[in-house]
């Protein structure tokens, strides 16, 4: 029978330094999901681990994990707390004028360098308490899968499979997600637009003219509406904070650089009527 893998058979804890270590499990707070930080940018999510809990003490280990679901979690650091300091911080790094929060100095211990984004755990958490004793339960804390890069959490998945929202999009195109940014940048597509909150619609089009698919969508990422005369008096009437909680983006239909421009321009045509966006959606013409 194969040896079940645990967390601690790759960090080699001793028992002693167990004592003097925390695992914090960071989940959604009701108002951020910590995975989505960390898709973000994984330097963000530290202060995440560190900031808020005056449990920590000079000297200890603090283990981070974040929830991906599904009783997965992303080992994203290990450091030592280096001092905890008098003034407390909010988690935009000013001072708290409630005295709620903790600022504390870490180091992230370069030796699990390696490790951190890539080791996805398997735990089943029926605690409610988030910050733990190591030596408590770091042997239930099962090693599923080592990842052979750092987990970025948007790997394209297929033409046929684009549904995302405008974070995501957002995400994507201001990130590094090379598979994303090499089927999207020299692809020309129709698209969809889906406005959840009333269901209208937007078909739009990528072609030469305007740089292809990926171009086309930061110029909605940017400014939330691509010239669109809609989408312009939609962002001028809501704000931009509208279509960030509202829209999703689809590809309908893809092609190829060489494929001419006006057949995509005729595609792009057909769906509108057939989608019958220019009489309940978003489309002028």
């Amino acid at each position: 029978m194969d040896k079940i893998l645990k967390l601690n058979d790759l960090l080699n804890l001793s028992v002693e330094e167990l004592k003097y270590t925390k695992v914090r499990l960071n989940t959604n707070n009701g108002n951020k999901n910590p995975i989505d930080e960390f898709k973000k940018n994984p330097q963000e999510l530290l202060q995440w681990n560190y900031w808020n809990n005056k449990s920590y003490r000079n000297g200890q280990i603090s283990i981070g994990l974040v929830n991906m679901g599904h009783d997965r979690w992303l080992l994203f650091t290990v450091g030592k707390i280096k001092k905890i300091l008098d003034c407390p911080l909010k988690s935009d790094k000013t001072p708290s004028q409630d005295g709620h929060g903790v600022q504390v100095e870490y180091e992230t211990l370069e030796k699990y360098q390696d490790l951190y984004g890539r080791v996805v755990i398997e735990y089943h958490n029926n605690s409610q308490q988030m910050f733990r004793d190591a030596s408590t339960f770091i042997d239930k804390l099962v090693v599923r899968e080592i990842l052979p890069v750092k987990y970025v959490g948007f790997e394209f998945p297929g033409y046929d499979n684009v549904c995302l929202t405008y974070e995501e999009l957002k995400t994507i195109v201001n990130g590094d997600y090379p598979t994303y940014r090499s089927a999207l940048e020299n692809q020309k597509a129709i698209y969809v637009q889906t406005d959840r909150n009333t269901g209208k619609l937007y078909v739009g089009s990528a072609t030469s003219k305007y740089g292809m698919l990926l171009a086309r969508w930061t110029a909605y990422v940017n400014n939330g509406h691509g010239e669109n005369v809609d989408l312009k008096a939609l962002v001028k009437e809501k704000g931009l904070s509208y279509i960030q909680k509202n829209f999703q983006y689809t590809i309908i239909e893809n092609y190829n650089a060489k494929v001419d421009d006006e057949y995509i321009l005729k595609r792009e045509s057909y769906w509108k009527e057939v989608l019958q966006t220019r009489k309940f959606g978003y489309n002028k013409n």
